[in-house]
């Protein structure tokens, strides 16, 4: 069994009025703050330095938008699809995706704490360089994720497919992947070290190693 983490859940309020995505707008500042946002569709907008606060979104999409440098805290994404949109260099704090479609998201020099992600599609994301820190991906698919050089701290891949993901030059000590699913990963031996694997991970890791396994 996968080892947990312990990750700080969204601080929500009892109760939240619903709001209309489209009132970000006419922001001088764009932020969304303490409401719910329901059915939004926004497709290929650049929205700045956003600022989302005690927000819950619900079956809504946001395709191909650019949310450079955003800071969100206390957020939940539930059904939603933010497939190829750009969340490069943002603050994601206490954040759940739940059900989400995350397609090609860039996350890339991002700082993400206590964030989970539960029943995900992460498919062809990019955490390069991102700082990753109590973040937990469960029953979720990475095919072809890139965490090139991120600085993991207690992160958890429980029941994840993290085929082809590329984890060169990040270390994956204390990590645990004994229950991940993959037919090959980028990864070098240095950055395995210390990486929790099953005995059948093993044998394949072993390869690496030169080794010959006879029975």
């Amino acid at each position: 069994m996968a080892k947990k983490i312990k990750v700080e859940l969204p601080k929500i309020p009892v109760h939240l009025e619903k709001v209309n995505f489209q009132d970000i707008y006419y922001e001088e500042d764009p932020q969304l703050l303490n409401g719910m946002v329901i059915d939004a569709e926004i497709s290929d907008e650049k929205l700045d330095r956003v600022i989302f606060s005690k927000v819950v979104f619900k079956n809504c999409t946001f395709l191909n938008t650019d949310f450079n440098k955003i800071d969100m805290t206390d957020v939940i994404f539930e059904n939603c699809n933010l497939s190829n949109s750009r969340l490069c260099e943002g603050i994601i704090h206490r954040i759940t995706f739940k059900d989400c479609k995350l397609l090609g998201v860039d996350f890339s020099n991002a700082n993400l704490g206590n964030v989970s992600f539960e029943n995900c599609d992460v498919n062809l994301s990019n955490f390069a360089e991102a700082h990753i820190k109590q973040v937990s991906f469960n029953n979720s698919s990475l095919r072809s994720a890139n965490f090139f050089n991120c600085r993991f701290n207690k992160v958890n891949f429980s029941y994840c497919d993290i085929n082809d993901v590329d984890f060169t030059q990040t270390l994956l000590k204390g990590i645990d992947i004994s229950t991940c699913r993959y037919e090959r990963l980028n990864v070098s031996l240095e950055s395995l070290r210390g990486c929790e694997v099953s005995s059948n991970q093993a044998i394949g890791f072993s390869k690496l190693l030169g080794l010959t396994i006879k029975d």
